[in-house]
């Protein structure tokens, strides 16, 4: 079990998110930001690699605008040995990368232009994972996206669209299971028409869920990974005490978290956890499972 964050590191006082308008769009502020988001990314690693962190969702603002068609610029060339620096360092440390584009992302969508622009948004993602020289286990996890009136006729559009992607996009893609719309069920099923891994998300299943209990979900989402795929991937986390249904934990619930541990066992996953304070939570997260999962991969990496 690797056990990691997303995206930002609190303690550090850089981000590798930072971004701008589109009107503001030019080749030197481009270069000039992705090289501070490439900059602070590589800081984030190092942090996360010294601490037995060894999974981490890289933000999907790491190249701002890099998927709008106003954006010309061939900032994959240009920044290519950087990207390559970071992955050797990646490989080297044993660490996962994933990454997660955001709700605008609809595969499924009724419009052939907001398809077209989630086929271009997962090229840029695949773009950065291939410029860091990462294998197919390196994932892009996406939801199923919208209803749209008909549900089964989602679905079934969400499955076409996936049929036409570049196989690049493809063997990246993950689906995951959301707290509204589309449960584990329904990634199962989605699943099965398009060989796509399911990536169960713990705390949506907790609120839209299929009928499985947690071993039963881990078990039947973990039948949809291959070996080229790796090992599963899981998000956790658990409620706001105080905040709308669906919110998430501003830190990590120690008391859910073991039981969550001790419920999983003797599944094998790589866990993200989707928890407010970031890498102060998975510090934690690492302590509680070294005690309670032997085997994690915390021990083997630790320095």
């Amino acid at each position: 079990m690797r056990i990691g964050y997303p995206c930002i590191n609190l303690s550090l006082d850089c981000r590798p998110s930072r971004t701008f308008r589109v009107s503001n769009l030019s080749w030197d502020r481009l270069r000039e930001t992705v090289a501070g988001n490439l900059a602070c990314l590589e800081r984030i690693l190092h942090w996360n690699a010294e601490r037995g962190l060894l999974f981490f969702r890289i933000t999907s603002d790491l190249v701002p605008l890099a998927s709008h068609p106003a954006n010309r610029f061939s900032w994959d060339e240009f920044f290519a040995l950087d990207f390559a620096r970071l992955g050797k360092f990646i490989r080297a440390r044993g660490m996962r990368i994933s990454m997660h584009p955001g709700q605008y992302t609809l595969l499924n969508s009724p419009r052939p232009e907001v398809v077209a622009a989630a086929c271009a948004d997962l090229a840029y993602h695949a773009r950065v994972l291939e410029l860091l020289e990462l294998d197919a286990t390196a994932k892009i996890q996406i939801h199923i996206g919208g209803l749209y009136g008909d549900k089964q006729a989602a679905l079934e559009r969400f499955v076409r669209a996936t049929e036409r992607l570049d196989p690049r996009i493809r063997t990246r893609l993950v689906i995951e299971n959301d707290e509204r719309l589309f449960n584990l069920e329904d990634c199962l099923w989605v699943s099965q028409q398009t060989d796509l891994p399911v990536l169960l998300d713990v705390f949506h299943h907790e609120i839209y869920p299929d009928g499985r209990t947690l071993p039963e979900a881990l078990a039947a989402a973990a039948k949809t990974w291959r070996a080229h795929d790796g090992p599963p991937m899981v998000d956790y986390s658990s409620p706001l005490p105080t905040g709308r249904p669906g919110s998430h934990a501003y830190q990590l619930d120690e008391p859910h978290f073991r039981r969550f541990l001790m419920e999983s066992r003797p599944h094998d996953f790589d866990l993200m956890l989707e928890v407010k304070d970031k890498e102060r939570s998975a510090l934690r997260a690492l302590e509680i499972a070294r005690a309670i999962v032997p085997n994690t991969l915390y021990d083997a990496h630790r320095t």
